[in-house]
């Protein structure tokens, strides 16, 4: 199979996103493109339509086609296969499928098509994996940028500081020039005083004569009263100390760094969000997420189970606050719905619409940079059948000699993929790290918590099992429990989706974006 280009066009062939896979003219691929609405015929089931040189293998998006342009001599099995790939990437990058929306979002379906097809071949992936690998970041170039942030800061508050002495100094200067002019003054006008007292010689300038200086009257100071002048070449004190700090920095980092820190969680001068932190930028955005209390019995079994969802309301502007939303539950008999006190029950029990009781009153609008948004509904579920536990964890130590063997194993559940999976087993105190035989997945050894993480970055229908095994010197069985697990999904229990949202004046349907997460909150095998 060779892949010539990809692309979304309208219906008069102009492309909205293209993506070319193999080297050809410009010309050429608008003239492909322009001549593919007219091939297509009306009323045809066909997904593909063949010229003398090239075979198109296309799929109506709405208004719009996906098209892919291949070779003749191409599978065109493996063709439908990559058409619907792509067609599920779609959706996921743009939520509004026209033309506005599909431009806007023009690179990152770019990007998306780049991680599907390499050099015009398919390359084997997943949905979740593109997306992980497009949104996949540099801890290293975090790092760099906080440091770097670190110096920053700390140079604007040496520049502060070194401004602040040199305009103290120069009030010191001011008041002492000034000081040392009254000084003289005081002194010239004394020495006047001393020269009438002494040529009067007690006659008609004297004291008895009204208009002479008594002896003991000092009528001017004879000493400066202003402060002594200030250095303004002196250097602050503990500027020394300051500048030596900056150069310390990476030294500090990378000390914490060995010891198995998280240098993330020190560094003061930015924080990282995490995805779900966000704020929005669609006018309107419902977020639905979920929280995981999990507690699994060492030897098999459920102590607890519970989940805690809810559907929350972002609306970034006024205009848009008279609305209702049209949800769809996944019909689970086990999630308990509850909604907020101020919207229609009946409503909601009758046609999954959520809405105010007074439909003339509109939703609050988000404040900027508040991502909680506003509480529509809320759901619980809580089970003992281990068969939807999503993540089961089995820990297998045995102690051989002069040391312990420890085996551990996951198995996911087949109804979601989950991502950043972490799972932090506890260790005996250890002078070295353990000795990690096998693994799936990368682990790291925190000398601190004295902690081992295994963490694999996706599980999906590829690895829904995996294991690994390390060896520590001897210990109790009880010292390896408990272990907390965490990870994310993009599905949740309830399945709950937004089907609409519903303009209260009329109109067309305003845009919004839809975020669905599943977290966990506290999983543990214990």
């Amino acid at each position: 199979m060779v892949v010539l280009a990809a692309s979304i066009i309208n219906k008069s062939g102009k492309a909205l996103v293209s993506r070319q896979f193999v080297v050809m003219s410009r010309i050429r691929i608008e003239g492909l493109l322009a001549a593919f609405p007219k091939l297509v015929g009306i009323g045809q089931q066909h997904t593909y339509v063949e010229t003398e040189n090239v075979r198109y293998v296309y799929q109506p998006i709405e208004a719009l086609y996906l098209l892919l342009v291949t070779n003749k001599q191409s599978n065109i099995l493996e063709d439908l296969e990559t058409l619907r790939l792509l067609s599920k990437l779609v959706p996921e990058y743009a939520p509004s499928l026209d033309e506005e929306g599909i431009c806007k979002m023009a690179f990152e379906l770019i990007f998306a098509f780049d991680e599907v097809i390499s050099l015009g071949h398919k390359e084997s992936v997943t949905v979740a994996q593109v997306k992980q690998y497009c949104e996949m970041e540099s801890h290293e170039e975090r790092l760099h940028k906080l440091v770097m942030q670190s110096k920053i800061n700390e140079t604007k508050d040496v520049m502060k500081r070194k401004a602040s002495e040199i305009d103290k100094s120069k009030i010191d200067r001011t008041r002492s020039d000034k000081g040392g002019f009254m000084a003289l003054q005081g002194r010239i006008e004394s020495s006047f005083s001393d020269m009438s007292i002494s040529s009067s010689g007690g006659g008609g300038f004297g004291s008895n004569s009204g208009f002479g200086l008594g002896a003991d009257v000092e009528p001017f100071p004879s000493k400066s009263k202003g402060r002594p002048p200030a250095s303004a070449t002196a250097p602050p004190k503990g500027l020394g100390m300051q500048l030596g700090k900056t150069q310390k920095t990476n030294q500090f980092l990378e000390s914490l760094k060995a010891e198995g820190e998280v240098i993330l969680e020190d560094v003061q001068p930015t924080a990282i969000h995490s995805k779900s932190s966000i704020p929005p930028t669609d006018p309107i955005t419902l977020t639905a997420e979920e929280r995981l209390n999990v507690t699994l019995k060492r030897d098999g079994g459920v102590g607890n189970f519970d989940v805690q969802g809810t559907l929350s309301l972002q609306i970034l502007n006024q205009e848009d606050g008279l609305i209702q939303v049209q949800i769809e539950t996944g019909g689970n008999p086990g999630v308990l719905f509850k909604t907020h006190p101020n919207i229609n029950r009946e409503l909601f029990s009758n046609e999954n619409i959520l809405g105010l009781k007074d439909p003339n009153r509109p939703f609050p609008t988000g404040q900027a940079g508040d991502a909680a948004g506003v509480g529509l509904l809320k759901w619980r579920m809580q089970s003992t059948d281990e068969s939807i536990v999503p993540l089961t964890i089995n820990c297998w130590p045995s102690v051989s000699g002069s040391e312990t063997y420890v085996n551990i194993e996951y198995e996911a559940s087949g109804m979601f993929d989950l991502q950043n999976v972490v799972v932090s087993v506890p260790l005996p105190a250890l002078r070295e790290p353990p000795s990690v035989r096998q693994i799936d997945g990368e682990w790291r050894y925190d000398p601190r918590s004295s902690v081992i993480e295994w963490s694999i970055l996706l599980i999906d229908s590829s690895n829904r099992s995996g294991s690994m095994e390390f060896i520590v010197p001897p210990a109790d069985s009880s010292v390896f429990f408990p272990i907390n697990v965490r990870f994310t999904a993009a599905k949740t229990f309830s399945d709950i989706k937004v089907v609409s949202v519903l303009p209260l004046r009329g109109g067309p349907s305003p845009k919004f974006a839809q975020r669905t997460q599943l977290l966990t909150e506290n999983y543990q095998v214990v």
